[in-house]
């Protein structure tokens, strides 16, 4: 009885995981945050307990699992409302190299070292350094690497300067406008509170608005 005790447990907490993942949302293991990673490991130790110790009631389990699932979730709402909690619990993403130029600062901050750096390239098929117009240290430990153009010009990548209805500063000294243009450029396209965009970014000399949905 204990076997088929343990090969029951194994198969339903196989399928209650299943639904809970499902649940939390879709995001690849790469893109996993920490807080995610937390959750499912603290998830499956338990399920691995339940299975182990077939006299210990279900619900022991099944609580705490579903509790985790609850405060994922109000976090997870949370992030979407706020920029400021996402990027507490996420950190944001971090340019390393900017022109073929290595950031050694942003490296030391994120305690990210040389031969993580050339192994990540590496990966990507990049042979050399200053064949790299940008590459992004994002929140999930990824590295995102934009190499130069053909051409010989400078290229760029998507900034938002303004996301969930919250300016971005930092952004807008990267690409060398300020607040005061920004404002001006939104009058212009009957733009007047800036809390009304989910989404703007400035590329090629133009501005890409998305309004958030009422």
């Amino acid at each position: 009885m204990v076997y088929w005790t343990i090969i029951f447990r194994a198969i339903f907490l196989y399928i209650v995981i299943l639904f809970v993942f499902r649940l939390m949302g879709r995001r690849e293991i790469g893109e996993l945050s920490i807080l995610d990673l937390v959750v499912f490991l603290m998830i499956g130790e338990m399920a691995v307990i339940a299975i182990e110790q077939p006299n210990d009631p279900l619900m022991h389990t099944l609580v705490p699992i579903f509790i985790l699932v609850i405060i994922q979730i109000s976090l997870a709402y949370i992030s979407l409302k706020s920029v400021r909690f996402r990027e507490f619990i996420d950190g944001k993403p971090e340019i390393i190299i900017k022109h073929g130029k290595i950031d050694e600062k942003a490296m030391k901050r994120h305690r990210y070292n040389y031969h993580d750096l050339l192994l990540q390239l590496r990966e990507k098929d990049i042979r050399h350094i200053d064949d790299i117009e940008f590459a992004i240290l994002e929140t999930s430990g990824s590295l995102s690497v934009l190499p130069k153009e053909k051409t010989g010009k400078a290229g760029s990548f998507t900034l938002p300067i303004v996301l969930d209805g919250n300016l971005h500063l930092e952004h807008l000294q990267m690409i060398g406008k300020t607040e005061q243009w920004l404002r001006r450029e939104l009058k212009k396209r009957g733009y007047k509170n800036i809390k009304d965009i989910s989404f703007c970014s400035f590329h090629d000399g133009r501005l890409f608005i998305d309004e958030k949905e009422r």
